[in-house]
């Protein structure tokens, strides 16, 4: 299974229109545009077919979590007393 199948499948089981993925992707600082989003979803033979890459699928499930879930809170510090 390709990363385009993957994403692929994501968008229609969570009913996500090409907006709503740019929007993720915003989520984590990636910008992309509907067009580049396109090439991902058209057919392997198609001329303007373009392979999804693992940066690009990485960065929409980071930010598909951060919808889901919200921002992660800070982390606390722990303060180390040395004796």
């Amino acid at each position: 299974m390709t990363n385009n199948d993957i994403l692929k499948k994501l968008r229609v089981a969570l009913k996500l229109r090409d907006d709503d993925i740019v929007n993720i992707l915003a989520l984590v600082d990636f910008r992309i545009t509907k067009s580049e989003l396109g090439a991902f979803f058209r057919k392997e033979d198609h001329p303007k077919y373009m392979e999804c890459g693992d940066q690009i699928l990485r960065n929409f499930l980071n930010g598909l979590v951060i919808q889901m879930r919200g921002p992660m809170p800070p982390k606390k510090q722990e303060n180390k007393k040395s004796s």
